[in-house]
Order: C-alpha cells, then sequence, then structure tokens
C-alpha cells in the first residue's frame, strides 16, 4: 500500500501496520493481506465477492480486522462478507471502509455483512466509514448488515460515518432470540449537500430478548438525513430507541420512530429530540481560548463519541 491507503487504514480501522489475530484487508477490489488463526478462518466466497468468517466454538479475546480501501477514482463494487459465530465466543470484528476519490469518476463500495451468532456469544462489532478526495468524483457507501441472534448472545455493534460521504442508504436488520441482546450506538456527520438515510429494523422475537438503539446524527450546511427506528416486539421482551440529532446552517433533519407490539409484556419506548447548539456550551468553551469554530467542533466531536 502507498501512503495514501495506509492514511485511510489509520482512519478506519485505527491500524498502523498488519494486526495482529485474523484479517483481510480489501484494497481496490482485491485482498490486500489476509491472516487465519487457530480459531477465526477466513475463506473466500466462490464467487469471489467477499468473503466467509468462521469462529470456532470456545473462542475468547480474539479479534478479525476486515477493513476495504478504494483509492481508484471510478472503482465500484458490492461486496458480501458473512460471519458463522460459534457457541460461547467472545470476539471482536473491526470493519469500516476508506474512499479516497481525486479523479472525476463516482466510486462506490456497497457491503453486506450477515452475522449468525451463536448460543452465549458476545461479539463487538467496530465499523467506520470515511470520505476524502479533491476530485469531481463523489463518494458513495450504502452498508447493509443482517444479524441473527441466538439464545443468550449479544451483540455489540458502535458504527459511524465520520466524514465525507457523498450519499449513503445504511440498512440494519435484527433478529434477536430468547434472552438475546441488541446494543447498536450509530453515528453519522454530514456536511455540504451531503444526504445520509438509515434504517434500522429489530424484530424482538424471543422471550427475554432486548435491544437497546441509540441514533446520532450532526447535519451541517445543506445536508439532510433521514433516520427510521423500527421496532417489533413479538414476544415478552424489552426494547428502547434513542434518537438525538444537531441540527446546523440550512441542514435537515427527519427523525421517524415506528414501534409494533405484538405481546402483551412487550415493552417498547422511543425518544427524540432536534435541536442546535447550545449558546451558552459555545460561550464557555470561548471563555476557555477557543474559537467559535474550535467550540462548535468540540461539542460536536464529545456528542458523536
Amino acid at each position: 500500500m502507498d501512503d495514501l491507503e495506509k492514511r485511510i487504514l489509520k482512519e478506519v480501522a485505527e491500524l498502523d501496520s498488519l494486526p495482529v489475530g485474523a484479517f483481510n484487508i480489501r484494497n481496490n477490489g482485491a485482498s490486500e493481506a489476509r491472516n487465519s488463526t487457530a480459531n477465526i478462518d477466513i475463506e473466500s466466497r466462490e464467487d469471489g465477492q467477499g468473503i466467509n468468517i468462521y469462529v470456532k466454538d470456545g473462542t475468547k479475546n480474539e479479534s478479525c480486522h476486515i477493513p476495504v480501501i478504494i483509492s481508484k477514482s471510478g472503482h465500484k463494487e458490492t461486496v458480501y462478507n458473512e460471519f458463522f459465530i460459534g457457541e460461547d465466543c467472545d470476539v471482536t470484528i473491526v470493519a469500516g471502509c476508506g474512499i479516497s476519490n481525486c479523479g472525476g469518476h463516482d466510486s462506490q463500495h456497497d457491503g453486506v455483512h450477515s452475522f449468525h451468532v451463536g448460543k452465549n456469544s458476545r461479539v463487538k462489532y467496530i465499523e467506520k466509514h470515511y470520505g476524502e478526495g479533491t476530485g469531481t468524483g463523489k463518494r458513495f457507501m450504502n452498508p447493509t448488515t443482517e444479524v441473527e441472534l441466538l439464545e443468550g448472545s449479544t451483540m455489540d455493534m458502535d458504527t459511524s460515518q465520520i466524514a465525507g460521504i457523498n450519499d449513503t442508504h445504511r440498512v440494519t436488520k435484527a433478529t434477536i432470540g430468547p434472552g438475546a441482546t441488541l446494543l447498536l450506538h450509530d453515528k453519522i456527520l454530514t456536511n455540504l449537500d451531503q444526504t445520509a438515510s438509515a434504517e434500522m429494523i429489530i424484530s424482538l422475537d424471543g422471550e427475554d430478548s432486548k435491544c437497546d438503539i441509540v441514533s446520532r446524527g450532526v447535519a451541517k450546511d445543506d445536508s439532510m438525513q433521514d433516520v427510521i427506528i423500527d421496532i417489533s416486539g413479538n414476544n415478552k421482551c424489552s426494547g428502547h430507541a434513542e434518537c438525538d440529532s444537531i441540527i446546523m446552517d440550512h441542514g435537515v433533519i427527519v427523525a421517524t420512530p415506528k414501534l409494533k407490539a405484538t405481546n402483551v409484556d412487550a415493552s417498547l419506548i422511543h425518544e427524540a429530540a432536534i435541536g442546535k447548539i447550545a449558546g451558552e456550551q459555545i460561550t464557555k468553551l470561548m471563555t476557555l481560548g477557543l474559537t467559535e469554530q474550535q467550540a462548535e467542533q468540540k461539542i460536536i466531536e464529545g456528542f458523536l463519541r
């Protein structure tokens, strides 16, 4: 990888070098580097459009990094990655995609990730999306994440779009089994004329299943965000969703909650708020020596943390 590609890798996966453990680094449509371990096996799909990851029963304290880099203007791809997590595991998976487009053609990455999480397993999933470039070509990303949680399992998801994506449609779908829990913290930052839509569709099917969804967005300049959180309670379960957004300049934000209960013991809650940065927050930081612009940036960083 050249210096630009290494810098993008740092942005999306916080890697300065090849990670310890299992990994697959995809660079402009090809596998740049790959490593499997005794407990985590990474295999190419037969169609060549992605990978399958197999985690053995009882795997603990191991990680798998699968970042994607696109630095060629005009490169477009759809990638399918499927994760098979065994029983009684505790693993961390770091994904994400970075696009640098300095040319005149649009670049696009559509990633479909499917998770099958075995009984009593815990998965920490981190996904970052980042874009940059001086060219006229746009940067598009359309991630889809599908999650199946079996009995007693937990999925802790931290997903974010941190900068530079012209247009994105993000879909997360989860089916939650008995005693299983989904934790989802999603963050989106848009500026200029960028658009971002996100759908989180959660089905609480198992007895004592749970979900806690937190969506945070900041829309600056003339950008637009549209967020839908859809939770169905189909058994004795508990679901909570919180959608908080900051609107700036001429930005537009639409937040749509949808709760559906088909069981008398389903407990579902949704909270939503859209507002601007409070003037007293900026004033307080400016008294500490920051400019107004620096104060705004600090507040946004804290809000999206």
